[in-house]
């Protein structure tokens, strides 16, 4: 077993150890980023399938690449980074085992998705993205706003299944008293549960990285997006 292995056993062990009993433990989502096919598939064969990416044209050419197709048949992509609406064709058409777009931050967005998706007869997975710290140069929808968001989806958007909530917390927040971020978005999905009547556990929460992703699990993640910690540090 390789260094990667290791990584990706030791990342779940962790995992296990932090989730309360009586819960389910949090999915692990391998950001893969910038990393070589043959980083994905050593994961694979060790038991990893869901993988995620940030930038299209890199998922593109991922999710295309012979060796995935072949070899990893039951492999779920998510998408991460920000979806321009210029490239949702291509990923609703071009990406093989795409499971689910995590960031969904506006009507438009998802009005286009689900026009697209409508003309294949064809349904996806979506999290609402939440700019939950407020910087300016992150994408999501604001605080105020995602109920709305979310509301529009569930009347109008019929071909997407929305799982639930994402975030990404403040990227110089290595503070291990500052998890406001995730509390904000424990917040925004017990507003949401209490207005649509959901259980807490109907609503997923996309939350925590590489550098906070125990913090994020004992606020109440139940999706968490782990890269170098697995991968190693990207070039």
């Amino acid at each position: 077993m390789s260094h990667l292995s290791d990584n990706l056993k030791a990342v779940l062990q962790r995992i296990q150890e932090l989730t309360l009993p009586n819960q389910s433990s949090a999915r692990l989502i391998a950001i893969s980023k910038t990393k070589p096919i043959e980083n994905i598939l050593e994961l694979y064969q060790a038991g990893q399938r869901e993988f995620g990416e940030n930038y299209v044209d890199e998922l593109e050419k991922k999710a295309n690449d012979d060796l995935i197709l072949t070899q990893c048949p039951d492999i779920r992509w998510h998408l991460v980074g920000h979806l321009q609406s210029n490239k949702v064709n291509r990923v609703l058409t071009r990406i093989p085992n795409l499971y689910c777009i995590q960031t969904i931050d506006s009507i438009e967005l998802a009005d286009r998705i689900n026009n697209n998706l409508q003309q294949q007869s064809k349904t996806l997975n979506i999290l609402i993205q939440i700019n939950t710290s407020q910087e300016q140069q992150k994408s999501g929808v604001s605080t105020k706003d995602f109920l709305a968001l979310y509301e529009h989806i569930k009347s109008n958007c019929t071909q997407l299944n929305c799982q639930g909530l994402m975030t990404i917390g403040l990227y110089d927040n290595v503070n291990a008293d500052d998890d406001s971020d995730f509390h904000v978005l424990v917040q925004c999905r017990k507003e949401l549960c209490e207005r649509y009547n959901l259980a807490l556990n109907d609503i997923e929460l996309s939350m925590g990285m590489s550098h906070d992703y125990e913090r994020a699990i004992q606020v109440g993640s139940t999706i968490v997006r782990v890269g170098s910690l697995i991968f190693g540090a990207r070039n």
